[in-house]
């Protein structure tokens, strides 16, 4: 980069807590600005997340489940929030059983991203495995996914079709058209 990034930094004056719930916190900081003024930050805290690219016969393990702040179901790749001090892979392995009920032989960390970062500090850690075996489904009480496998075709329909519109599950695609060109994520 170029450009002196202290030229950009906004300094917190002020942090107001908001709200505090099971998966996030809100707070509203007062920040000045690198102009001298001041402005407001409303900013979503939240503790990190998982999400496990598994792929088996060239095919992705996928999860289907309604979610309420779209008001519709979307096929999503297994993923899934971090327990407070949680390892990453093992975070990953949780989850990926849990939601479909196959575990995976080896994990390897693709990337790791920011998914909103305009308001939001959450990082999402993104894993592949090509290694999956049966094992244990256990989801939570509140949780109902249908898991199913599906083609390099199917994900780019479901994704013209709106069904697949979460950026993480996108990225997940784009990364396997790479990988099945390639034969790296890189």
């Amino acid at each position: 980069m170029h450009r002196n990034t202290q030229q950009l930094e906004e300094k917190t004056i002020a942090s107001t807590p908001i709200f505090s719930g099971r998966v996030i916190s809100l707070q509203v900081d007062e920040v000045l600005l690198p102009n001298g003024k001041t402005a407001s930050r409303e900013i979503v805290k939240h503790p990190g997340a998982v999400a496990i690219m598994a792929l088996h016969e060239d095919k992705l393990l996928v999860v289907a489940q309604y979610r309420k702040a779209l008001e519709k179901v979307q096929v999503e790749i297994p993923a899934g929030k971090l327990e407070k001090g949680e390892d990453l892979r093992a975070a990953a392995a949780r989850e990926l059983e849990e939601e479909t009920g196959y575990v995976a032989q080896s994990l390897t960390h693709v990337c790791s991203f920011y998914t909103s970062p305009g308001f939001a500090d959450e990082i999402l850690h993104l894993y592949f495995t090509d290694e999956i075996v049966p094992g244990t489904r256990n989801l939570d009480e509140d949780e109902f996914v249908e898991a199913e496998f599906i083609t390099i075709e199917q994900a780019r329909a479901y994704i013209a079709d709106g069904l697949i519109s979460d950026a993480k599950t996108m990225l997940t695609v784009f990364a396997w058209q790479t990988y099945r060109l390639t034969g790296s994520f890189q």
